[in-house]
């Protein structure tokens, strides 16, 4: 279930607070930080952003 645009377009990075981008086509479905120094990517679990550090996937 993807996260509604109007809510992604209010979100931000809880780290370092730049917009989050949808990456619905990634399996699993997660929002992934914009930030050229942080780019977390944080999960979606039945539509619901779980915007916890602990729980983002640092990028490869």
């Amino acid at each position: 279930m993807p996260v509604d645009a109007s809510l992604i377009e209010i979100l931000a990075c809880p780290a370092c607070h730049a917009p989050l981008a949808d990456r619905s086509d990634a399996d699993p479905a997660e929002l992934r930080c914009t930030g050229t120094d942080c780019g977390l990517a944080y999960p979606v679990r039945d539509g619901i952003p779980v915007l916890l550090v602990d729980e983002a996937r640092r990028p490869a």
